[in-house]
């Protein structure tokens, strides 16, 4: 189960944000920071996560939480939106296949967390037409 941890980060880390579906199980449910309501299905992750790798500089993982065999992890990291820092956290559940099943993203602080909902609702509306998906 902590290999899929480890597998999303080595992806985010290399900026393959089109391999992070795959490790997702087809009905993920993806909650944001940004919406109130959460986002649904493998493809809506990945459009929402390439999105994302647009709005987001300098990304850094700086701390890991889970055990080995747990199906619960987390994945602290900075990075920058715009010129503002941004601390945040991927809380990653992961189901017995090992696939990722729920992903849960904390941010903080508000400047920027709010700098990064307006720069990602454009970047979210991009992907979506390049992807063919409907919001």
């Amino acid at each position: 189960m902590l290999a899929a941890m480890h597998a999303f980060r080595a992806a985010v880390e290399a900026g393959d944000f089109d391999a992070l579906p795959a490790l997702m199980a087809d009905d993920v449910v993806f909650r944001s920071p940004i919406a109130h309501k959460p986002y649904q299905g493998r493809e809506t992750v990945g459009v929402i996560l390439r999105a994302v790798s647009r709005v987001f500089a300098d990304l850094t993982y700086v701390r890991e939480i889970g055990a080995e065999g747990a199906a619960d992890h987390a994945l602290v990291f900075t990075a920058k939106v715009g010129e503002l820092d941004i601390n945040g956290c991927d809380f990653l559940h992961v189901d017995a296949d090992g696939l990722i099943d729920e992903f849960t993203v904390m941010l903080r602080p508000l400047r920027a967390v709010n700098a990064f909902a307006e720069r990602m609702s454009e970047e979210f509306a991009k992907e979506m037409q390049r992807s063919g998906l409907s919001g």
